[in-house]
């Protein structure tokens, strides 16, 4: 296994942070990494708002679902869809012409873009000894969050990312066999009942471990809890409102 496949394969999410600051050249070389990343027909439809100010991290933190590591990590990453700046270029060289931006195939691209950057960048914090974690919460309040970060139309925060020198090491969290996700030629559903069956196993296992025995619900049945209840319905009027799957 080489250095770069070690790396991806020791990742963690981290939510205790040293405090230690993430310095001015380790956020450039983090975002310009995740610049480098894949870019459909080189729209890079995506902006990184990087908080390190206290009270607004408190308020991120709060609008996320009282999430104390946003407040408590150096630096917040929210990444921004971004076709705000697409339409700009738009009016600047076809000035009065209509234009699509509004569409649902645009706000995939802009939140593919938006992902495959942060993702680059993410591993280029861990290459530096970083850490990271995810937070999908800042969609839970969204407009409020819009708002803070003064966003314009045709701009939505997909997620947040905490960065910061990790203050813990805990254990990987195992992932669905291999064999569950890569199909060969065909989509095999058949092959469901038993790979998700092994996953159920392995996961009942980590959580008791993880835990001290106090869980070991299967994998399949947080999914089937997750899927029956409604989570964040106000997404599509939000982006309808932003400009954004209008068409």
């Amino acid at each position: 296994m080489n250095e770069t496949l070690a790396l991806l394969m020791n990742h963690r999410s981290i939510r205790k942070f040293a405090d230690k600051p993430v310095s001015e050249d380790q956020l450039k070389t983090i975002i310009v990494a995740g610049q480098m990343a894949s870019s459909s027909s080189n729209v890079q439809a995506y902006s990184v708002i990087a908080v390190t100010e206290a009270g607004l991290k408190k308020r991120l933190a709060e609008l996320s679902g009282n999430q104390a590591y946003v407040e408590e990590c150096p630096v917040f990453l929210v990444w921004c869809a971004d076709l705000h700046r697409l339409k700009y270029c738009a009016d600047l060289h076809a000035p009065g012409q209509p234009t699509y931006e509004d569409t649902a195939e645009n706000l995939i691209v802009a939140t593919v873009d938006t992902a495959l950057a942060a993702q680059n960048a993410a591993v280029a914090a861990e290459s530096l000894g970083l850490g990271i974690v995810y937070i999908g919460g800042i969609r839970n309040r969204i407009e409020e969050v819009s708002q803070l970060l003064e966003l314009p139309d045709r701009v939505y925060p997909v997620f947040g990312m905490c960065v910061g020198v990790p203050a813990q090491e805990p254990m990987l969290r195992p992932r669905l066999p291999v064999e569950a996700v890569l199909h060969r030629n065909r989509y095999d559903g058949r092959k469901h009942a038993a790979e998700v069956a092994r996953y159920d196993e392995t996961m009942s296992a980590y959580l008791r471990e993880r835990t001290g025995g106090k869980q070991d619900t299967p994998w399949s049945r947080l999914m089937a809890d997750r899927l029956v209840q409604p989570v964040r319905m106000h997404m599509k009027d939000f982006l309808e409102n932003r400009g954004f799957f209008r068409r």
